[in-house]
């Protein structure tokens, strides 16, 4: 029992007798098998984080907080990319629920209210992200309409009259677009500025290319417009790449704004304004959630909803 004392750190082993059993450790080259501590404890030492696109700039910086905050829990992650399909998203519930992982945080863009069912497990499960999903599973958000309100607010406060959205489809349901669509109309209203729908653009995919073609066609072709709200940073590159090929100085004709704060909105030209959902915050309060259900056996009694905090990085896209 000594060695085994030694390694778990026991605090009554004395410390003769420890170095001792260190330095012959370090003589065998001896090594600790996590593995089959985890296995007779019945855990894996793993937890899984799935996320529609580990390419994504913003999925990417919510990963490696994801991974900080789990390790500060002595916990590794292992990542599946969905691609945002809801067969994707299921089958990561599905290796959850066979214990590949002790709990699973998922991203979820494909699954909707008609898959509740398909979360009621008895494992550990924490959803990030803007879907709404009732039933006992916790779930980890940003404040979408507050966030995307405040950042057509300081278009407004900056002088702009004429805002469009570059935003992903809208659908009668809850995501990233929807959200921060309200948000945004809101601004607008308690500003007594008209909502003009031809300002509202579709971006499929969100990607920069697309984003890139919708600013150029709105610049050369589109209704009058002096600032641009996009509904993340992703979408806000590609805008100020099709702006400048369409020859629109920013901010000095039109002011644009992001959504996430990914590190290379700050290296832009010009920087971008944007908003920070407090990617560290969300991190840490996901993994916390999940460590908790795993210390728990059976499906939790209540679900826990947690809204992170935002702030807005003024950069020189809306001339700072």
């Amino acid at each position: 029992m000594t060695v085994s004392n030694v390694i778990n750190d026991h605090p009554h082993v004395r410390p003769a007798t420890r170095q001792r059993v260190l330095e012959a450790m370090a003589r065998l080259d001896y090594r600790v098998n996590v593995a089959a501590r985890n296995l007779r404890k019945g855990r894996t030492g793993t937890i899984g984080l799935a996320v529609p696109e580990v390419n994504r700039p913003y999925y990417g910086r919510l990963a490696a907080a994801l991974i900080t905050a789990a390790d500060r829990h002595g916990l590794r992650v292992s990542i599946e990319q969905t691609g945002a399909r809801r067969e994707n998203e299921l089958a990561a519930l599905s290796l959850s629920r066979n214990r590949l992982y002790d709990g699973l945080i998922l991203a979820t863009v494909g699954m909707g209210p008609a898959d509740v069912g398909s979360l009621e497990v008895d494992h550990p499960v924490v959803i990030l992200g803007e879907r709404i999903f009732g039933g006992p599973v916790d779930h980890v958000a940003m404040p979408n309409v507050a966030a995307a309100a405040a950042a057509t607010r300081h278009l407004i406060e900056r002088g702009c009259r004429r805002i469009a959205l570059l935003c992903g489809e809208l659908r009668d349901e809850v995501d990233v677009s929807s959200l921060r669509h309200a948000g945004y109309r809101q601004a607008l209203e308690a500003a007594g500025l008209p909502l003009d729908p031809e300002l509202v653009l579709s971006v499929p995919s969100l990607t920069m290319d697309a984003a890139a073609r919708r600013a150029r066609a709105l610049a050369a072709d589109g209704p009058a417009f002096d600032g641009v709200f996009c509904v993340t940073d992703t979408v806000a590159m590609g805008a100020l790449r099709g702006l400048a090929d369409a020859g629109v100085r920013v901010p000095g004709q039109v002011k644009v704004i992001g959504f996430d704060n990914v590190d290379e909105s700050a290296f832009l030209v010009p920087s971008l304004s944007t908003v920070d959902p407090d990617h560290d915050l969300m991190a840490e309060r996901a993994v916390a959630l999940l460590v908790a259900r795993m210390g728990h056996e059976g499906r939790p009694a209540h679900q826990e909803e947690f809204v992170s905090t935002f702030s807005l990085v003024i950069r020189e896209s809306t001339g700072r």
